[in-house]
């Protein structure tokens, strides 16, 4: 299973995640939006957005840059 970010619809931060994604040359990876669903918005709530890989469970919360995107990829290719 690929990579997950979760964001939510008219989100800056969210816009300025997919450029650093697209920077980063990052794999594919499903968008998940949390607005219309309480659990994930009772989760990533005030974190979106997040870069979740489901493998190994771990997360990447914003702030990131295409650098730590990078790092981030290589643990979980």
């Amino acid at each position: 299973m690929g990579l997950i970010l979760y964001q939510r619809d008219h989100c800056h931060l969210c816009d300025q995640a997919l450029a650093a994604l697209a920077a980063a040359r990052a794999p594919a990876f499903e968008s998940v939006f949390i607005d219309e669903d309480a659990a994930l918005e009772a989760r990533y709530g005030l974190r979106v957005p997040v870069l979740h890989d489901p493998t190994s469970g771990d997360e990447l919360d914003w702030p990131f840059d295409a650098d730590t995107l990078r790092v981030f990829l290589r643990l979980h290719p």
